[in-house]
Formats: structure tokens, C-alpha cells, sequence
């Protein structure tokens, strides 16, 4: 007769992360920052801002500052900062690099959106 061995399963909770870049958004964005010349310590910054169609924007760009309460984060070798109102908003968000016939661009899919428009640039 064999003898049974109980052995503990741990299930860990997805962690949140401040945005997911994939690999493409990723080298994209190294590219970019590579380009400002003179520029030194530049991270890119998600926010939401109000506007568009569905009454959030999205605005990402290159920022030299660190603000009071940013979640700053190093994802795939990119510094990436988010302000606390915005962070909110855009936990788990994943943004991606689309180069494909019908144009390039940073495409962005939120889990935190209840609705969004149909350009992709706006959400509630």
C-alpha cells in the first residue's frame, strides 16, 4: 500500500503593475528617447487626461520630471512614470507598438475602461 503525500499548492494574485509594455512599444520607445539629443534622464509619461469622446484621453510623451506621488517604474529597460491621479485609471494597462498598413502607432488596451470610443484614444 503507498503511502499519500499532501503537498501545499500556493496560488499567487496577479500583481498590478503600473502599465505593460510589450516588447515592440518597448524598443519603439528606446528609439525615440535615443533620438533626443541633449535630453538626459527622460522617462515616458502615461496620463489621462479629460477630453475626447468618451471623457478620458490618453497622452503619452517624453518628460525629464519626476512629480510629487508619480509611480515610477524601469519595464523592459524604459523608464515609465504615471502621476497618481492618472494611475488609477491605468493599472494593467497594456500599451503596444503597431506597424502595419494602415499606419504606426502605440495602440493601448485598458482593462479599466467601462467604454471607449472608436478612434482608441479616448475611454470612460
Amino acid at each position: 500500500m503507498s503511502e499519500s503525500i499532501a503537498i501545499p499548492l500556493t496560488v499567487s494574485e496577479p500583481k498590478d503593475e503600473p502599465i505593460i509594455l510589450t516588447d515592440s512599444a518597448a524598443a519603439k520607445v528606446k528609439e525615440l528617447i535615443g533620438r533626443e539629443e541633449g535630453e538626459k534622464d527622460l522617462a515616458l509619461r502615461v496620463a489621462v487626461q479629460p477630453g475626447g469622446c468618451s471623457g478620458l484621453r490618453y497622452a503619452l510623451f517624453f518628460d525629464d520630471r519626476e512629480l510629487d506621488g508619480d509611480v515610477a517604474a524601469e519595464i523592459k529597460g524604459v523608464p515609465v512614470r504615471v502621476d497618481k491621479m492618472s494611475a488609477p485609471h491605468l493599472t494593467n494597462t497594456q500599451i503596444d507598438w503597431v506597424d502595419s498598413l494602415q499606419g504606426a502607432g502605440f495602440s493601448i488596451e485598458n482593462p479599466n475602461a467601462q467604454s471607449s470610443c472608436a478612434c482608441g484614444d479616448s475611454f470612460s
